[in-house]
């Protein structure tokens, strides 16, 4: 029996297309905070000096399996978000840690995003709602 060009034979392979879970690829914060628990991960304490925190980062982005970070503060959490991107990017870590870019944050590409999701895989807080609500400023805007 002929083969029709237009169909796919039994043994042509399918293309299917892969895509990140909407939360991971569309935004940087969405899922990402939690309450205190046993993460299977390293725990980074955000809380500690900042110069400890951004040599923790230097290491995780060159790492396998992420890190979850801790802190109480939303104003420390979005610190370390941007210190997470600025260490996978080569930037200043404890600039970003302390100055973060918002416009640049929200402008990311969902490449990058998950690149950072990647990465930073939590943030444990014991107050996860007071956190949520800083990390609003990082939501995009439509």
């Amino acid at each position: 029996m002929p083969h029709d060009s237009s169909t796919p034979g039994p043994s042509e392979p399918v293309l299917v297309s892969l895509t990140v879970p909407v939360a991971t690829r569309n935004s940087l914060v969405g899922e990402l905070v939690r309450p205190l628990s046993a993460p299977a991960a390293p725990v980074l304490d955000a809380d500690t000096p900042d110069v400890e925190v951004a040599e923790f980062l230097v290491r995780a982005v060159h790492s396998e399996g992420g890190f979850v970070a801790r802190t109480g503060s939303g104003e420390r959490a979005l610190g370390v978000i941007a210190a997470t991107v600025a260490a996978l990017c080569g930037e200043d870590i404890r600039r970003a840690l302390t100055q973060p870019d918002l416009e640049f944050l929200r402008g990311l590409r969902p490449e990058a995003v998950a690149a950072a999701r990647a990465v930073l895989l939590a943030i444990e807080s014991e107050a996860p709602q007071a956190v949520e609500a800083a990390l609003e400023v990082l939501r995009t805007r439509a």
